[in-house]
């Protein structure tokens, strides 16, 4: 029998479309099933196009291209149609690809198909274009579960995230039972991942050489797609690893390349326990999601590529905070900004010294890229050396702002332009509590007393590291008395969110004052008070609560080791040379009486210790320290303030003009004080006064006829 008779009594037609020449080439049955005139002929290929449903023209242009791309059969469904639209038939169109002889045109290949056409008998003639179930439900489905699938792959940040969603697929109408990611390293397929498949299933699989008859193998040497729709098919063309997967009872198999930038990075098997024919929309779905599927492992790999970076980067350059301090508790926290190498230019430090005590060190490198954290390793490992020597803190800022600025050069080269830290370094003894602190453009500590109370610390500073070669970092003197708490950290606490420091310290106030008893508590408070959701709502224009980095360090001293024998206290030196730190002192003593009970208590000491410290500065050669301390419930608190000098000369009443520009000093004591006097010490004197919180003034005056002293207070 021959084939024309056999095609004419299927009703099947013969058609060959050469797209060089846009040409459709048709049998006699083929021409009626388009409807066209029915005999053999040339047709051009806009004739023949105006004969399909416009989506389904649309469709087949992608099946085109799947085959020509894999090398299969370009399989579909077609609507013939009117010319109003109706749809007459649905014919099945199968073709195979065949590169056109000379037609490379322009870096572009065309191509013949030459296929059967064959009429279905799904659709009733004489209804309209709608969709039917051939391309109406099963395409939307399919869209539907595209979308979806594109969405979760985007979403996931991790490899393991996105296994997890390509392992909850669920595909339309025919979903695998068994799921497998093959990933390349060098020379050997290894397993990335699998689902469906007990513990121990993969070990085959986990180191097989490239060269492995094995689809997956074969699939990434090739960079094309593998269907197996029958185990036949499996055990014939792959009969050496065959024995690997019948064990798994599985009837058909696709085998589909994953490549991203136009590398093959590794091959994505899907398992069926149902025959699956792999239609060219089958085929379509599964290639797509092969595609979504390399694009997410790629993104996550560089994420987790990056995330590894970060953490590594982390516990290189952040320290741990080594073994226990006696007489003392730290605690800190560190946390990047949102974006980038989740790694910046902050960085705290704890150091032993040689003479057993310990140094605290935060700082903050300009910037908070990858050169940022360069510098900041460099710096710390810089500090740790100079700490580690001896030197005293003053030594160690002043040789690390020559280190810094040796590190970097003025221009424009981004690579080697110029950087400054700001960092604040000291050195705190345990038995006594006792912190030398050297500062560097950084902010102030601030120092949490026994019963709550937030004091920013006014200290002594110099310029950030690197600004001079040669510059100067004078230090101050604080005390940690028992119970006390002290808090470095850098400016992102303070800032971040649109505040400065003003705005900022008001936010963080409640925070200390409020967590009083554990210190880890407190440190995840305070980075809660920034970065939480409840930073959203506090004073600050700026949405993003993750534009700086944050790092905090903790140190306080054990209430256990001495009773403690004040509520609360603070102290300040005002040198000759530095009157404005008399202004200092006042903000100090305000801060130390930010709860008092009368606020004109609080003017009257502001007044009385700027006339007390004023009065050094005029009629002494020698600094003035100032110690502030209250004691007592609240209430019923006492204030004293000592002010002590190095003169020997005590002070005495005087009674002055109308128009006398000094000489009231012991006048306003006697007025607002409710106990004042004057200390004669080894070396100097101290005077001092108090006031009781909730008592009106009942000065009294101490005996004032031994005091002789021409310029009075």
């Amino acid at each position: 029998m021959r084939t024309e008779d056999v095609l004419a009594a299927t009703g099947t037609g013969l058609w060959c479309w050469d797209n060089a020449a846009g040409t459709v080439t048709l049998d006699a049955a083929a021409a009626r099933l388009l409807e066209l005139p029915p005999e053999p002929g040339v047709f051009r290929e806009s004739e023949v196009r105006a004969r399909f449903h416009p989506v389904d023209w649309n469709e087949i242009s992608g099946v085109i291209g799947l085959a020509v791309a894999e090398g299969t059969l370009a399989e579909a469904q077609l609507r013939i149609v009117d010319g109003s639209g109706r749809v007459l038939r649905t014919v099945r169109s199968r073709s195979k690809p065949v590169p056109s002889a000379g037609a490379a045109q322009g870096g572009k290949t065309y191509y013949v198909f030459i296929g059967t056409l064959q009429e279905v008998a799904e659709p009733s003639p004489g209804t309209d274009g709608a969709h039917t179930a051939i391309t109406g439900d099963w395409r939307r489905s399919r869209e539907a579960f595209l979308l979806d699938a594109g969405r979760a792959l985007a979403e996931a940040g991790s490899t393991t995230e996105v296994l997890r969603v390509v392992y909850s697929l669920s595909m339309p109408g025919f979903s695998p039972d068994g799921l497998a990611v093959f990933g390349v390293e060098g020379e050997r397929l290894t397993i990335v991942g699998q689902h469906g498949h007990s513990l121990g299933d993969e070990s085959p699989f986990t180191d097989m050489s490239l060269d492995t008859d094995y689809p997956a193998a074969e699939v990434v040497r090739t960079g094309r797609a593998i269907y197996l729709p029958t185990p036949d098919d499996y055990r014939e063309r792959y009969p050496a690893t065959w024995p690997l997967a019948r064990r798994f009872g599985r009837r058909s198999w696709a085998f589909l390349p994953l490549i991203v930038s136009g590398r093959t990075m590794g091959a994505w098997m899907a398992g069926f326990r149902h025959p699956v024919s792999f239609s060219p929309d089958e085929r379509s779905v599964l290639t797509t999601v092969a595609r979504m599927l390399a694009q997410a492992l790629a993104r996550a790999g560089a994420a987790d590529t990056e995330r590894e970076l970060s953490l590594g980067l982390q516990r290189t350059m952040m320290p741990s905070l080594g073994p226990d301090i006696p007489g003392m508790t730290v605690a800190a926290r560190y946390v990047p900004t949102g974006g980038g190498l989740q790694i910046g230019g902050d960085w705290y430090d704890l150091i032993p010294l040689p003479n057993g005590r310990i140094a605290l060190v935060i700082g903050d490198v300009q910037g908070h890229d990858v050169r940022a954290a360069g510098l900041m390793g460099q710096l710390r490992i810089a500090l740790r050396a100079y700490a580690s020597e001896g030197h005293r803190p003053d030594a160690v800022l002043a040789r690390a702002s020559r280190f810094l600025s040796g590190l970097t050069t003025p221009g424009d080269d981004e690579a080697s332009a110029a950087r400054f830290a700001t960092c604040l370094y000291a050195e705190a003894d345990p038995e006594t509590g006792t912190l030398e602190i050297a500062r560097a453009g950084h902010p102030d500590p601030v120092v949490m007393t026994a019963d709550g109370t937030a004091v920013i610390r006014q200290t002594e500073g110099g310029l950030p590291l690197g600004v001079e070669a040669d510059a100067d970092y004078p230090t101050t003197r604080v005390v940690l008395e028992a119970g006390e708490t002290i808090m470095l950290c850098t400016d992102g606490l303070i800032e971040t969110g649109g505040h400065d420091l003003a705005t900022g310290w008001v936010r963080l106030r409640p925070i200390l004052e409020r967590h009083t008893g554990d210190l880890e508590k407190l440190a995840d408070a305070l980075v809660q008070a920034v970065h939480g959701p409840g930073s959203h709502y506090t004073t600050g224009p700026l949405a993003d609560r993750r534009e700086d980095d944050v790092a905090v360090l903790l140190l306080r001293r054990d209430a256990t080791l001495t009773p403690p024998s004040v509520s609360r206290r603070t102290a300040l030196t005002i040198a000759q040379a530095e009157p404005e730190r008399i202004s200092a002192a006042r903000r100090l003593l305000r801060e130390l009486l930010h709860d008092w009970a009368d606020p004109d208590q609080v003017d009257a000491a502001v007044l009385l210790l700027s006339e007390v410290a004023t009065n050094v500065l005029v009629h002494t050669d020698g600094d003035a320290l100032m110690v502030a301390q209250a004691t007592g419930t609240p209430g019923e608190r006492c204030l004293r303030v000592d002010v002590a000098d190095g003169s020997d000369e005590l002070p005495h009443k005087r009674r002055p003009g109308e128009l006398a520009s000094s000489g009231r000093g012991l006048v306003l004591m006697e007025m607002l004080a409710h106990k004042w006097g004057v200390d004669p010490q080894g070396a100097g004197k101290s005077i001092w006064f108090e006031l009781n919180e909730g008592e009106q003034s009942e000065p009294a005056v101490p005996d004032l006829d031994a005091f002789e002293e021409p310029d009075g207070v």
